[in-house]
This record gives C-alpha cells, structure tokens and sequence, in this order.
C-alpha cells in the first residue's frame, strides 16, 4: 500500500463532521475556524499540510533507517536465485524481479554540482531536467530568483566516481516566458566536405508567453553549453513566435527526417527544420502532450479534453479531411504520454492521477497503475522497458515506481524537502547514468538541490 496515499485516519475512527476536525492523538474534535490565512493554525488546509509533513517526516527517518518493506511478500535475493536454479523463473523474469529488489534498496545521496562559473551552482532552484537518449547528460531548466528561467547541460560523468561530482555549464540565453516543455533533438547533415553525414544535438524548448508576450518555440544547439570561449559558441538554429506552446516532440523516423512538432493551443504544428515548411493540424483542444512514434511517421497527442489521438504527418491539408487516426479517451486532461518499444502499447497519465496502458490494436485499457496523484499539473511518465519499470512524480511531491508487468507498486520515496507547489521534484531514471558504463540509479532535483539514488 502507498503510505503516502492513505487517507486521513478520522475517516475509519471517527465520522467526518462539519466545521470540525478528529485528532486521532487528543481522541476529540476541534473547531474549524474559518478563513486560509497563515495565522490560524486549524484551518483545514493547515491540518492536511501538517499531517503531510509529519507523513514525509516518518517516511525519511524509514528509509535512512533502510527499514523499508519488501516489494512482494517472500521476495528477496536468495529465494530469486534458487528458482532461478531450479527453472522455476524464466531469465526475463529473474531479471525483473532482481531489478525490483535493486529499486526497493536504492539509498539517496546528495550530488555535488561544480560549475566553472562559481556564481551559477546551486543559485537557482531546479524545473525540469530531461536525460539525452545516453543518459550522458542532463539538460536543465532552472527559476530565477527574479523572474524567468535559465538553461544549463549538467554532464554526468562523474557519477561513476565514489565522489559524486557533476559539471554544469550555463548559457548565455535568459526567458521571462514560462518553459512548459523540452525534449532532446538530433539533426543530421553533411560535414565540411559534404559528403559524411554528422550528427549535432539540439534542445528544443517550448516557452508559454507571459501577459502581452507571444510563447515561442526554440532550437538550441547543445554546443552552446561548455566551457569554451563564448564569442565561437554558436546561435540559435531557428526560434518563432507563436501562441501558447504546451508541448514538443522530436521524429526520429527517416521519413519525416528533421521535423519537431508544437503542441498550442487547438492546434498541432509540424515544422522541417531545414527545408522551414510547416504544416498545422487543427484540434478541438489545447495539446499538453506529444511523442513521434519511431517505426512509422505517425505523431501521437494528448489532449487537455483527455482525447489521445494519433497524426500520419505524410498528409497533405485538404478541407473536410479528418486527421485523427487512433482516437483513446481519458476522463480528465492527458498530461503524459509514453509509446511502448514495440509501438503496440500507450502508456498515458492525466490530472485524475490515472495512468493507463492502452493496447493501441483494440483501442482498449489493459492496465492501470494506481496511486499516482495530480490534480492540475503537467507531470511527465519515465518508463524503463529494460528493467520493466514506471516512475512518476505526483502533485504531493512523492515519487512513485511501479512494475510494468502487473503494475504493482514497489516503492515511494518522499521528497527532501517539504512538499509544496514550487517543490515537485523533476526525476530521471537509467541503467546507465552517465554513458555506456555509467552506474544504474535515479536522478532527483528538487529546489536547488540534486540527488542520486543508487542501486545497493
């Protein structure tokens, strides 16, 4: 059971009264005074926030502790490796299950973050941080203390040292527009002599426009963040202006060879970065999410009506054509969505807290992983195949990991900090943290803080 999600202990004591409140330690109830304000100590809001702390609280003292339960009754090591000998497991599942004991025994430690600007480390509190595909390194969002938000590329390399150390470089470049969303991009194109093909790594951001100022769209080219003299640090590759951006996705598929796509508002935007053509697709509603599948040129979007629906980017505009092929309904706004290896399979989360696998052949849910909370953010789903697991941050600051198979939940781990709005920690979850031979784990920022849970 999720510790964190279990409800308030009046509601199985004592009934629920209104203008009053049941302290489950006094035995008694007390009087709601109305009013929000920070002044009155037993407001609800008050109360809820302090049993949420105390909560927190016990669930730190818990894990330093290494008092944490197992994931499955009667799993550990030696019971796994003696099935394993006897073939009662397959080597699929022995895997599996092996990586669920590793995840329930991950221990937090706190990473130290260098900079060559000694003024820029641990300034400013952390958004989002989004892993490249190596998991070498991490790009990262930051708020400013005044206003507005800051990049920076946070190199991983030293994660495989006993010292955990990481390097991080800023850019030269300042938003006042809220970053809603980021992903990672390659472009490929001839070298010097024009005949090899390289490959050169962007960051595409997408920005939401603040009072009278447009959002836009941005490609930046991942050289901008090093060490090296800024004056031969190249420009942005392309940025326009548009309505309010939710949403961006990368093809990776050689049939729409360079092409991002925008989620805004009632409409979806395809744009060649080389050639510069676009092509807009209208909605019914604002699109909060999105991801290209690999296999095929096809875009898939999710929709804050709770509408998922899929894009062939091959078709031309036509009136009266209908672009949505794969249609899937959720009954709240879709924040997340996360296509399967095998692109058979949807994985999609909304502000119900709902997380849904769809079976994209029968237009069916054939799972759903509980306990996962949202009320009104966009918060991002992290799922890791390899190891059959799913990882995602609620509303309430905890960090959940579920088993993809039966959607079984091995573990919550609080936040550091207390929880608050401008506290939900941003998580990144990898075998390989740091490269090819980097170390198993998960990355969490949270305010100006980063930290490494490590396999034990």
């Amino acid at each position: 059971e999720d510790p964190s999600l279990s409800s308030s202990t009046q509601n199985s004591v004592a009934p629920e009264l209104p203008g009053f409140y049941y302290d489950p330690e006094k035995n008694r109830y007390f009087r709601l005074l109305p009013g929000h304000n920070n002044h009155n100590p037993l407001t609800k809001d008050s109360i809820q926030h302090k049993a949420m702390e105390c909560k927190r609280r016990r669930l730190l003292e818990e894990e330093e502790k290494q008092n944490q339960k197992a994931t499955r009754a009667g799993l550990n090591s030696s019971v796994l490796l003696q099935k394993r000998q006897l073939g009662l497991l397959s080597s699929t599942s022995y895997c599996r299950l092996v990586h669920e004991l590793k995840v329930n025994c991950m221990q937090r430690r706190k990473i130290e973050i260098h900079s060559p600007d000694s003024s820029v480390a641990g300034t400013n509190n952390f958004k989002i941080i989004v892993a490249d595909v190596a998991c070498e390194r991490i790009f990262a969002v930051n708020d400013v203390e005044h206003g507005g938000c800051k990049y920076g590329i946070i190199n991983l390399s030293g994660l495989g040292k006993e010292s955990l150390t990481v390097e991080m470089y800023d850019n030269l470049y300042f938003t006042n527009r809220k970053v809603n969303s980021v992903c990672w991009a390659s472009l490929t194109h001839p070298d010097s002599h024009g005949e090899k093909l390289s490959l050169t790594h962007f960051i595409k951001l997408c920005l939401m426009g603040i009072a009278e100022t447009p959002g836009c769209a941005s490609l930046l080219p991942a050289s901008l963040f090093s060490s090296t003299n800024p004056g031969d640090r190249p420009g942005m590759l392309c940025s326009f202006k548009i309505s309010t951006a939710w949403s961006c996705a990368w093809c990776l598929n050689p049939q729409a060879d360079n092409c991002f796509s925008t989620g805004l508002t009632r409409r979806v935007l395809v744009t060649n970065v080389v050639t510069g053509h676009r092509q807009t697709f209208g909605t019914s509603s604002d699109v909060l999410a999105q991801q290209f599948a690999t296999q095929t040129p096809v875009l898939y979007n999710g929709c804050r009506s709770g509408e998922i629906f899929s894009i062939d980017v091959r078709q031309r505009n036509r009136k009266g054509q209908s672009w949505k092929a794969i249609r899937l309904f959720h009954g709240s706004a879709v924040t997340s969505i996360h296509l399967m290896e095998a692109e058979h399979y949807l994985m999609a989360a909304d502000m119900a807290g709902k997380i849904k696998l769809w079976d994209l052949r029968t237009a069916k849910c054939v799972k759903q992983y509980k306990g996962h909370h949202n009320e009104y953010a966009l918060l991002p789903l992290h799922v890791n195949e390899e190891e059959g697991l799913l990882i995602a941050v609620g509303q309430d600051c905890y960090t959940r990991i579920w088993s993809l198979q039966d959607a079984h939940l091995l573990r919550t781990i609080p936040s550091p900090h207390p929880s608050s709005k401008d506290a939900i920690p941003s998580v990144v979850f990898s075998s390989r943290l740091g490269g090819s031979r980097g170390v198993p784990g998960l990355l969490m920022a949270v305010k100006q803080d980063l930290y490494h849970f490590s396999y034990n």
